[in-house]
């Protein structure tokens, strides 16, 4: 419960980021994640698909673009259908972040990305980027977010795109 006692009080201290997110695949359908960790514990590491929270009042589409120009440089890419959604909360940077996170296919042929015009926080937190096969993802001892993110992409590559998003399960760290 919310220290002063009124219930949906902690909804007033944590609004919840409505987030966009790209599953970047190449030509040869290799994903790009970028590689993040925590500011103050830079051994808590992870594996992340490109985006953020919407800005201003652009659409989930337009901050999907935006984010993944501003994280990875990649500036062509064509933007698909919502492939994926979920709920999260989770502690990072000395705070809880609850997020409605979409998630968006795109296919590009600029495979040359580096990371770009990042925020302080994301230059605080992201060590670089790579781009995965599924194999690679697959066989990754490493945290990666989605959880399911290798069977994720697994099934997209085999079955192509649902005709509707997936509601993914809800994910609280």
């Amino acid at each position: 419960m919310p220290s002063d006692g009124r219930p949906g009080a902690e909804a007033d201290t944590h609004p919840v980021r409505k987030v966009a997110r790209v599953v970047l695949l190449d030509p040869d359908d290799r994903i790009l994640l970028l590689h993040g960790y925590e500011p103050d514990h830079p051994d808590r590491q992870w594996w992340f698909t490109p985006g953020g929270g919407l800005e201003g009042g652009e659409s989930r589409e337009e901050a999907a673009l935006r984010e993944l120009a501003e994280e990875t440089g990649i500036t062509r890419a064509e933007l698909g259908p919502v492939l994926w959604r979920r709920v999260c909360s989770f502690p990072f940077d000395g705070r809880r972040w609850d997020q409605d996170e979409w998630y968006f296919l795109a296919r590009t042929a600029q495979t040359e990305a580096a990371l770009g015009d990042l925020t302080d926080l994301e230059r605080r937190s992201v060590a670089g980027l790579r781009w995965w096969t599924s194999a690679e993802l697959s066989a990754a001892r490493e945290t990666v977010y989605p959880t399911r993110l290798a069977e994720l992409l697994r099934t997209l590559l085999d079955e192509g795109p649902p005709g509707t998003p997936v509601d993914l399960a809800p994910e609280h760290v």
